[in-house]
């Protein structure tokens, strides 16, 4: 999608994926249910699927036969998908999945034709606006709801309180937002661009919260998470470097004894045809 390609790392996609899970906004669920096939199937289009994670989460929610077609650059996080599809719906209809290797946001028109729904997962603070313009346009001409979820909103907070979280939350942000050659990533202004280009072209948004709450449960993850946080904040503002390595210490401590707490906020989205 741009000139810096994004490679997931599949351990940490399996490894948020039950954070992922408690974190949506379930009730936009219920507000798609009108939209949904009743016929014969229903047709949902996941772009930029990773593991899968979003199909495994939302097939198990829905009634009915299930037709998943997911997308991602990556073949070896396609073959991940093919390995672990969803089972099955929760009437016990049968989910069935392809798996396109492709560029979401460059499409044949043709693609999404037959879709009941279109769905996404921790995607858009990661594409450029130009990127964001070309995928809500095509989700449009598509004529079917559209669900993204977990898309970051540039606030993290985390107990106890240190002195140099809002400088790494700043520094963080602005590396969300940096350049990557092909235009600048929208990071946290993501929501509110999808927001503005979804209601110009004519659907009904709306938008819930959707924040991780990591606990002493979720220590492991909360470390993983903190040790990419910091190190992007640092890769952005290299004066981060002088103290990073004696708050590291401090904030990964903490982890380890069940003493830090973390909420990263994020927003999902659903736009609907009017």
């Amino acid at each position: 999608m741009t000139a810096e390609p994004v490679r997931a790392n599949s351990e940490w996609l399996t490894m948020r994926e039950p954070a992922d899970a408690a974190a949506r906004a379930t009730e936009l669920v219920e507000k798609i249910r009108p939209y949904l096939a009743t016929d014969g199937g229903t047709e949902i289009h996941d772009f930029g699927c990773g593991t899968g994670s979003m199909a495994r989460w939302l097939a198990a929610q829905l009634t009915g036969p299930q037709h998943w077609v997911l997308y991602d650059r990556d073949a070896e996080l396609l073959t991940l998908v093919a390995a672990d599809p969803p089972d099955e719906a929760s009437d016990g209809a049968p989910v069935t999945v392809e798996t396109r290797r492709r560029d979401i946001t460059r499409l044949d028109p043709g693609e999404l034709a037959g879709a009941s729904l279109i769905t996404a997962s921790a995607l858009l603070d990661m594409m450029t606006a130009e990127e964001l313009q070309r995928l809500v346009a095509a989700c449009a001409r598509a004529g079917c709801a559209v669900l993204i979820t977990l898309t970051v909103t540039g606030r993290v907070d985390l107990s106890p309180a240190d002195p140099l979280d809002g400088r790494v939350t700043e520094a963080f942000n602005a590396h969300q937002r940096r350049d990557t050659g092909a235009g600048r990533r929208l990071g946290p202004h993501a929501v509110g661009a999808a927001l503005d280009g979804f209601t110009r072209l004519g659907l009904d948004v709306v938008v819930r919260p959707s924040p991780w709450r990591l606990g002493p449960h979720q220590s492991g993850l909360a470390a993983q998470w903190f040790t990419g946080w910091l190190t992007a904040a640092c890769e952005q503002r290299p004066e981060l470097g002088a103290v990073a390595p004696l708050y590291a210490r401090r904030r990964l401590a903490e982890a380890a004894a069940g003493r830090l707490s973390v909420t990263v906020h994020h927003q999902d989205l659903l736009a609907r045809p009017r």
